[in-house]
């Protein structure tokens, strides 16, 4: 069974008495649905329950069609304003070199100013296990050459071989 999202309108508004605001935003009172009803019949238009939390339940008079259609119009703009951030993933090795892991960081660096989050990575291999606080300093030092456009949003741990870190961009 779906739920109901929409509001109820007309014959569907079963209350005992409802608080009516006119198509043109004048408040009307308190009345019987039945009323109001006919009121919103004589301007060709539809009563339409608009919160029905409220004691008594609120109702306006309005057409419901281009209520809808706002409503939609919002809904659309707001999507297509929404941005979505992506999480972006930089691999580094422990042997990593300087020149490497400056081209690392100039790519995280643009992930970062485009609104991304960078999930900045290393995979211990073999005996490297061993030595997993090489690769922390790496990582570290990696920050360190972004810490004016990235801030550290989880820091530093260990999953499994993976000494992950994820950092965000600084908000403006």
């Amino acid at each position: 069974m779906a739920v109901k999202n929409q509001n109820q309108l007309n014959g569907e508004i079963r209350d005992r008495e409802i608080r009516v605001i006119s198509a043109t935003g004048e408040m009307l009172g308190v009345m019987s649905p039945r009323d109001a009803l006919r009121m919103a019949a004589d301007e060709g238009l539809d009563l339409v329950k608009i919160s029905p939390n409220a004691v008594p339940p609120v109702c306006k008079i309005m057409d419901y069609g281009k209520f809808k259609f706002e409503q939609a119009k919002k809904e659309k703009e707001n999507r297509r304003n929404q941005k979505i951030v992506e999480l972006k993933e930089v691999q580094l090795s422990m042997t990593i070199d300087v020149g490497d892991i400056n081209v690392k960081a100039k790519q995280a660096t643009k992930f970062l100013e485009a609104g991304n989050k960078v999930k900045v990575s290393i995979r211990l291999r073999g005996r490297q296990m061993a030595h997993a606080n090489l690769g922390k300093d790496v990582i570290m030092n990696f920050c360190e050459m972004l810490k004016d456009c990235a801030v550290i949003e989880k820091p530093l741990n260990m999953e499994g071989r993976n000494l992950i870190l994820i950092l965000g961009p600084i908000k403006k």
